[in-house]
């Protein structure tokens, strides 16, 4: 595809969305609209400016990132190394398949009253609601990416003398790494689903509490605007994700 069919497709899409929110727009003042349950876009770029003034709106959108990052970073480590090992070896796989398989279907929110007892209100309680809601999923990830690797070409280095630790830097890693990165990008969205129902129910800032906030106080202005901080702050997390990944793959560029 040319760039001016890209450049072409990016009108497309920013037309579309301001004929969204002039919709939006046009139906609020037109009163089709009760602004106490959907507030017009003008009110939530109001609420914008007035928070963005007053700096409360740069510090949860901070404060939730930098909970989001932390986990997800530290799960990742952990998760990466282990998920090729387990990957790699089907005796250990069978060791803690049914561990896994326990932690799997849990939801964030089902670690939160266990959190909260052992770690209290802290940012540590908020970084092991991110790490054990994105950790087991990661490690299935990187699991399937590491078994996806051709046992052909496993043998055929082995056959050229190729010792273990060869073998995973010259075939596994190289071979695996693009569906681990894709299965990163899809666990960085859900960590973000994870620090945002901590932060509902026990938090002082964050974009979470800043939602629930709004809530209690009747404020739909807020709870918008802070649900379209989310969705802001997770598309420039991703576009960041996407030139690391084209820097650490480059044979994935074409």
């Amino acid at each position: 595809m040319t760039s001016k069919s890209n450049s072409n497709l990016v009108f497309v899409s920013l037309g579309s969305l301001l004929v969204f929110l002039g919709l939006w727009e046009f139906l609020c003042r037109m009163g089709f609209i009760e602004p106490l349950f959907m507030p017009s876009p003008t009110q939530i770029l109001a609420r914008a400016a007035k928070m963005i003034g007053d700096g409360s709106l740069v510090q949860h959108t901070l404060a939730s990132t930098r909970r989001v990052m932390v986990g997800f970073i530290v799960s990742s480590l952990v998760a990466i190394p282990f998920g090729i090992f387990l990957g790699s070896s089907r005796f250990f796989m069978a060791v803690f398949d049914p561990f896994i398989s326990l932690l799997r279907p849990l939801p964030s929110m089902s670690w939160i009253p266990l959190s909260l007892l052992w770690l209290g209100i802290t940012e540590t309680q908020k970084y092991s609601i991110v790490f054990m809601g994105s950790f087991a999923p990661s490690l299935l990830y990187i699991i399937e990416a590491t078994k996806s690797i051709d046992p052909l070409l496993v043998r055929a280095a082995r056959n050229l003398g190729a010792s273990n630790l060869d073998v995973m830097r010259e075939v596994i890693l190289p071979g695996s790494l693009p569906q681990i990165i894709a299965g990163l990008k899809v666990m960085l969205g859900i960590a973000w689903t994870c620090i945002i129902s901590a932060e509902l129910v026990a938090a002082r800032e964050g974009l979470g509490f800043m939602i629930m906030n709004g809530k209690e106080y009747f404020q739909t202005d807020t709870v918008l605007l802070g649900m379209v901080m989310i969705s802001i702050t997770v598309m420039i997390i991703d576009v960041l994700f996407r030139k690391f990944e084209r820097r650490l793959l480059p044979w994935t560029r074409q």
